[in-house]
């Protein structure tokens, strides 16, 4: 009969109850991740506490597929810092290099240019249409640290979405056919 016949014989076999202790398992796994990103959330201060960098720009300091780290503390934005930003009206947000610092003598606030390693020129055409600097509510956290190429797993998910729905049919299936 073979291993597939064996699983599908074991969903057949599946009492309501152990279904009921399985169904509340996996959503007991999903809240737990739920509440960590929550919970990442608030320690970093940052609306998105791990990005991956999706191109080449900041090439040679991250690569395609790198996964940063990032916090949002009170202090002032420095050039050569590296931010993680989103402009109005692009969904995906932007890892690129503070070069350059604009404080308004008024109020105090610090207004930022960036740009990418490997880019020829600054991230103006980037920014909104009229837009020259970024201001404070644009930048979501300054990069603190990074694992190489892990990223590349949420890439290939995102590019192939049909590896996405073979996975999770994979774990959904694996996650009934158990017996614990």
């Amino acid at each position: 009969m073979g291993w597939i016949g064996e699983q599908i014989e074991s969903i057949k076999s599946i009492q309501i109850r152990q279904l009921l202790s399985q169904a509340i398992s996996l959503g007991m796994i999903v809240t737990s991740a739920l509440i960590i990103w929550k919970a990442l959330m608030c320690i970093t201060g940052s609306e998105s506490p791990v990005v991956v960098v999706l191109s080449g720009s900041m090439e040679p300091g991250f690569k395609r597929g790198d996964i940063l780290f990032l916090h949002m503390s009170k202090d002032p934005i420095r050039a050569g810092e590296i931010v993680v930003f989103n402009v109005d009206g692009r969904e995906i947000p932007i890892v690129h290099r503070v070069i350059k610092v604009h404080e308004r003598q008024d109020t105090g606030e610090v207004d930022v240019l960036t740009k990418g390693d490997n880019n020829y020129g600054d991230d103006r055409l980037l920014y909104a249409h009229g837009q020259l600097w970024l201001h404070r509510h644009h930048i979501m956290g300054r990069a603190v640290g990074f694992l190489p190429y892990v990223g590349w797993v949420t890439i290939i998910m995102t590019e192939k979405p049909i590896i996405k729905y073979i996975l999770i049919g994979a774990l959904g299936f694996l996650v009934l056919t158990s017996k614990d």
